[in-house]
């Protein structure tokens, strides 16, 4: 961002890629959105709300409520004529967009300072009626929540030796918190992508990671 703080990172966990866009802010750094390129993303809002959910099977786009507003299939799932997908465009912040257009047309924009670069992070995921998802995540909502709030107490360690380290809270407030740190809250919110729980809990959790 035009402020130094880091805008978007792309990372490569095993054979897939994975895009993470953080809100521009100091103090905590925020999952805006999650992009793999398995198929799987998630968008949130401000509040750390789900928005968007996409898996390899389609989509859902959610209000601030928590209503669904719009539910998708995409094409490549079964044989016969599809409603087209009408063109979503969400802004995140000033400065990044997603526009989704297609299962493998899925573009994050970033705009700043009279410059811009475009990212695409759908891909085409084919799926007939004998192959097999991936099984669904077996954790608990116990085991999901403990591990959010380690993660949590991680977090609030590193920010502690931050303060040991640079006394101006004017350096350490600019320190990005440690790489495996963002892996495991990503981590934890794949689980919960995956995991048979309710909204309710799933925003808890993801509102306890993006403290």
């Amino acid at each position: 961002y035009p402020s130094g703080n880091l805008a978007i990172i792309i990372t490569r966990k095993r054979d897939q890629l994975i895009c993470i866009v953080q809100e521009d802010e100091r103090r905590t750094v925020k999952i805006r959105a999650l992009f793999q390129s398995d198929g799987r993303s998630t968008c949130y809002y401000p509040n750390g709300d789900e928005w968007i959910n996409m898996s390899i099977q389609g989509g859902q786009y959610l209000d601030q409520a928590g209503n669904r507003v719009r539910r998708w299939m995409w094409p490549n799932l079964s044989p016969g004529p599809h409603v087209q997908l009408s063109p979503i465009f969400i802004s995140l912040n000033r400065h990044v967009g997603v526009r989704i257009l297609a299962q493998d047309k899925i573009f994050i924009s970033f705009l700043a300072m009279g410059r811009q670069a475009k990212f695409n992070m759908g891909t085409k995921v084919q799926v007939s009626a004998t192959s097999q998802l991936p099984p669904p995540a077996r954790l608990g909502e116990d085991e999901l929540l403990l591990l959010a709030f380690r993660v949590r107490i991680l977090q609030l360690f590193d920010r502690m030796r931050g303060c040991l380290t640079f006394p101006s809270s004017e350096q350490w407030n600019k320190m990005q918190p440690p790489m495996y740190l963002m892996t495991q809250a990503v981590k934890i919110l794949e689980l919960c992508m995956a995991a048979d729980i309710s909204d309710e809990l799933r925003s808890s959790i993801t509102a306890i990671v993006n403290a």
